[in-house]
């Protein structure tokens, strides 16, 4: 009996010991577990820090930015209702189709009345319903984005000494929308009234991308989204865009004066054939009655115009450089 005492009390030690020692390795588990997780989530976070300064990441988000935005640029510059907003009318996609049939109407009826044939008479109203239209605001809303575009750098100029100063970045922009001058400060204008009913800067911005779509203003995007988000001095961010845009309107007036002798050029030569044909009709009209009255001469007619307006259209693309 007392063996057997003894036997059951050393297994109940050890049982004991036993236990005790599971509990202190699986806390001791436990504990490593949780320094494992800790250290894992401050690795990640340092990661993550070092990934935001890390020059080369940032250049590679910055260009991801910019792709998606070129992207949205070229989408907006294809819609008609885009064209409209960049040219500045408050006129709407209806509003300018059925202007564009009037302006073909009107000249249906002139060609009608001049007893002209009936091709000559299709072309010219297709042209004025088609293309007329078109040309005039693509023409206005080139004028209004480079307009935009030439007051834009003192903009930021005027943003970089108000940071300077110690102003809030909306002081700077008011002062912006009282002081430029059209399209420049009507646009940031209405940007400063957004952001006073509670739209937040870059969605403003963005509204305002859509009505002026220029590679400038989306830098500038940029820079306040990227400085937003990894912080950094803003007066020296802008004050070197301020830089980066001044040169770039300088290459762009260098590339201008370079190709200004290939424009004349492609002007004469286009202007040529029409002003020959003028003049000889002014001095001898029974030498190109011909070309007029006989249908032959009609055809000779479309297909000079059709190859003059190829070689017009190569030429303008020939010296015509995006930049």
């Amino acid at each position: 009996m007392m063996i057997l005492l003894a036997v059951l009390g050393f297994v109940l030690v050890a049982a004991l010991g036993l236990a005790v020692a599971g509990d202190d390795q699986t806390n001791a588990r436990a504990l490593k577990r949780a320094q494992a997780l800790t250290t894992s989530g401050r690795a990640e976070k340092r990661r993550a820090k070092i990934t935001n300064n890390d020059p080369g990441q940032r250049r590679k988000q910055l260009m991801k930015n910019l792709r998606e935005q070129d992207l949205k640029q070229r989408k907006a510059q294809v819609s008609l209702s885009g064209r409209l907003q960049q040219a500045g009318l408050e006129a709407t996609v209806p509003q300018f189709w059925i202007a564009s049939a009037m302006v073909g109407g009107v000249v249906l009826g002139v060609t009608l009345f001049l007893h002209m044939p009936w091709y000559l008479v299709l072309g010219a109203a297709f042209v004025a319903a088609f293309g007329i239209p078109r040309w005039v605001l693509g023409f206005l809303a080139k004028r209004r984005l480079k307009a935009f575009t030439s007051h834009f750098a003192d903009a930021i100029d005027i943003i970089v000494r108000g940071v300077k100063s110690g102003l809030p970045i909306n002081d700077c922009l008011r002062i912006i929308a009282r002081e430029s001058p059209a399209p420049l400060g009507p646009e940031f204008h209405r940007l400063v009234e957004n952001l006073g009913m509670g739209v937040t800067l870059e969605q403003g911005l963005e509204k305002t991308y859509e009505r002026l779509p220029t590679s400038e203003l989306r830098f500038f995007t940029i820079v306040l989204a990227i400085q937003q988000k990894t912080g950094g001095n803003l007066a020296e961010a802008l004050g070197n865009l301020s830089a980066v845009l001044r040169a770039r309107k300088m290459m762009r007036e260098k590339i201008k004066a370079m190709s200004s002798e290939a424009t004349a050029s492609a002007s004469i030569i286009g202007c040529l054939p029409p002003g020959v044909v003028t003049l000889i009709t002014v001095t001898t009209p029974s030498y190109m009655t011909v070309m007029f009255t006989d249908s032959r001469g009609h055809m000779f007619l479309l297909f000079g115009a059709v190859w003059m307006s190829l070689g017009i259209f190569v030429m303008r693309k020939m010296i015509n450089f995006k930049f």
